[in-house]
């Protein structure tokens, strides 16, 4: 059987880090082809994730960033930023670095004010950060702002993600859709209005969508098939009705803190590394947030209604390189022909 690499330790020769933002631009002979915009991203809580590399990717290429953050990771989010906890991840490629104009407290499960029950209206958490709703942050970001270009969706919880799909309640399953579906819907519709013709809007998906991945459960892979059908219902009708253009982006794993929540994400990473066509190299969060601010830039003016997938080619395969009893079975077909050959 062929060795096992883990993800922490990789054996082979790993390639040079993703070049990023400006650098990136610079190396295409563009440059900052997003200056003047703003863009609203939802769903950085810190600076591990997807959210956070393509909010720098974004302001490496010129645009203005606003935030939508979880309500109760609200506080230590910005006591972290306050503190610097987060400054050596904020440097940008010129050396400058990653601010944001304006940091919400954002729920995306609850669309109106009249959506959210009693107990958490009243929780301690919530009650600091009122006019968190979908519907609410749209229209303080309409008064603060006027108009945006970009709203990126970085939005997923499955409250039963760790349990099989036998397993997962109706409760559950549902809770999955809205906060990691829905959601999504909600942003384009309260949103779309306040964006100025030709901009983009971006979520993030998952392969589990289209494949059985064990582990992604409780309803978390139907919720990313929905995400991605309605990635291109929501490209022909905000489209039509407001001139701008819906992709998702299919990302391959990465050790986030909000997937370490799965339990299994460095299996996983391993899994990638070892058997992705690409498997020189890791999954860089900025590699994914470089494709983002190609999809918001001018550069994709006519893309739209499309998911692409940024997981070193993962998605293409359709067997498992390191499966043991593959190489078994290479092998033992090996000797056969070996013993053939000597007869």
């Amino acid at each position: 059987a062929a060795p096992r690499r883990s993800a922490a330790a990789p054996t082979r020769r790993v390639a040079a880090k993703a070049a990023e933002g400006a650098e990136l631009l610079q190396q295409m002979g563009l440059g900052p082809c997003l200056k003047g915009k703003r863009a609203f991203v939802a769903g950085v809580a810190d600076d591990q994730g997807f959210g956070w590399a393509i909010s720098k990717a974004l302001a490496d290429a010129g645009a203005e960033i606003i935030l939508g953050t979880w309500v109760p990771a609200l506080n230590i989010f910005e006591t972290s930023m306050r503190r610097g906890k987060f400054d050596e991840n904020r440097k940008l490629s010129d050396g400058s670095m990653l601010e944001f104009a304006k940091v919400y407290g954002l729920d995306a499960v609850y669309d109106t004010p009249e959506d959210v029950p009693e107990d958490v209206a009243t929780n301690k958490r919530y009650a600091a950060a009122p006019n968190f709703t979908v519907s609410e942050v749209a229209e303080q970001v309409k008064e603060d702002f006027g108009s945006i270009d970009i709203v990126v969706h970085s939005l997923a919880n499955g409250p039963e993600v760790a349990k099989p799909l036998l397993e997962t309640s109706r409760a559950g399953y549902l809770a999955a859709v809205s906060a990691s579906s829905f959601s999504m819907v909600s942003l384009v519709q309260r949103f779309g209005p306040i964006m100025n013709p030709g901009g983009a809007v971006i979520s993030l998906t998952y392969l589990a969508s289209e494949a059985v991945i064990p582990g992604y459960g409780g309803g978390m892979s139907s919720a990313k098939a929905a995400l991605e059908s309605d990635t291109k219902v929501l490209a022909y009708e905000a489209g039509r009705k407001f001139g701008v253009r819906v992709n998702t982006i299919s990302a391959g794993p990465l050790g986030s803190r909000a997937a370490r929540a799965i339990g299994f994400i460095d299996s996983m990473i391993a899994y990638s590394y070892e058997n992705a066509p690409l498997n020189e190299k890791p999954l860089y969060a900025q590699e994914v947030g470089n494709v983002a601010a190609f999809l918001c830039s001018p550069m994709a003016s006519a893309v739209t209604g499309t998911c692409v997938y940024v997981d070193n080619g993962l998605h293409a395969m359709g067997l498992a390189g390191d499966s043991q009893a593959l190489n078994e079975a290479v092998e033992a077909e090996k000797e056969k022909k070996l013993a053939k050959a000597t007869k």
